[in-house]
């Protein structure tokens, strides 16, 4: 049985209340959220208040907790936990670092505010805030995102996670890219504001 099939198995017999499921589960998924935590903090320094294990060890309470999950398959956990990345992120950059905000102008990259410093909790909650905004205009662009750098699902994972095609998640992913871009920066877009 592959990773895949015996993760989805796995999920269904927690949901059902199989606890010795979820000690089976956890060594499965570990090194895959465990890359994704570290990619999440490559660059900060020692001492930081929140570390990739403890970003992990929470993260994989709440899903295994949450009964009310109807797990479908491996793309399904690993959209879920990419959901709650951000959510686990975003609330403690809120904690961190709730009254600053980046000065007017200051230039935000997209793709280094996807990597968690406490020094850049206010660009986390920009960030954050603007997929908001996305997932209002573009419901699934905004998906697309979370999986693919929360979630650091594939292109293709993210298409089955999604139920449509890798073309699909491509021209989402570089639509939304560059509208987020264009957000954090102050620039104008066809998007809402």
């Amino acid at each position: 049985m592959s990773d895949h099939d015996q993760i989805t198995l796995l999920l269904q017999r927690i949901r059902q209340g199989d606890r010795e499921a979820e000690a089976k589960l956890a060594p499965i998924v570990y090194d895959h959220l465990h890359r994704l935590a570290q990619r999440a903090f490559r660059s900060e320094r020692p001492g930081h208040t929140l570390q990739p294990t403890a970003l992990i060890s929470e993260l994989y309470l709440r899903l295994i907790r949450d009964t009310s999950i109807d797990w479908q398959s491996r793309a399904h956990f690993f959209a879920v936990a990419a959901s709650t990345i951000r959510r686990i992120l975003v609330d403690h950059a809120r904690g961190t670092n709730a009254q600053r905000r980046p000065k007017p102008r200051q230039r935000v990259q997209f793709d280094d505010v996807l990597i968690y410093s406490e020094d850049r909790a206010e660009a986390v909650l920009m960030v954050d805030e603007a997929l908001t905004k996305l997932k209002a205009w573009d419901e699934r662009q905004a998906r697309v995102v979370e999986l693919r750098f929360f979630g650091g699902l594939s292109f293709e994972e993210t298409a089955q996670a999604l139920g449509v095609s890798d073309r699909t998640v491509k021209r989402d992913w570089t639509m939304a890219r560059a509208w987020l871009s264009a957000k954090l920066n102050g620039a104008q877009s066809g998007a809402p504001q």
